[in-house]
């Protein structure tokens, strides 16, 4: 079994807000996809990079799903679709193989 997360930002390169709309797709998206999804909107998490000199800093929500299988093609794709909706350079998604208890 896999757990997924993909992190997305809250702001855009410019510091606009994305809008719960935009959010909701990919709950939606998610949920039809594998049935179900957990969203975590309310605690934004906070990201911090240093690169080139400067640093950088991002809040994210976090999104889950858990999957039998690891599609990568799947997800390779959906992320790249992700960051052109988000216009990001790269979005974090990352799996953790786990044992259900």
């Amino acid at each position: 079994m896999f757990l997924v997360e993909i992190l997305l930002p809250l702001y855009d390169n410019e510091g606009r807000r994305f809008g719960a709309e935009d959010f909701d797709r990919v709950s939606e998206e998610l949920a039809a996809r594998f049935g179900g999804v957990t969203t975590f909107r309310r605690s934004p998490g906070e990201g911090v990079w240093r690169e080139g000199g400067g640093e950088s800093r991002d809040r994210v929500v976090v999104f889950e799903v858990m999957s039998e299988g690891l599609d990568r093609a799947w997800w390779r794709e959906y992320r790249e679709g992700l960051e052109r909706r988000f216009r990001q350079e790269k979005i974090v998604a990352r799996a953790t193989e786990f044992e259900e208890l």
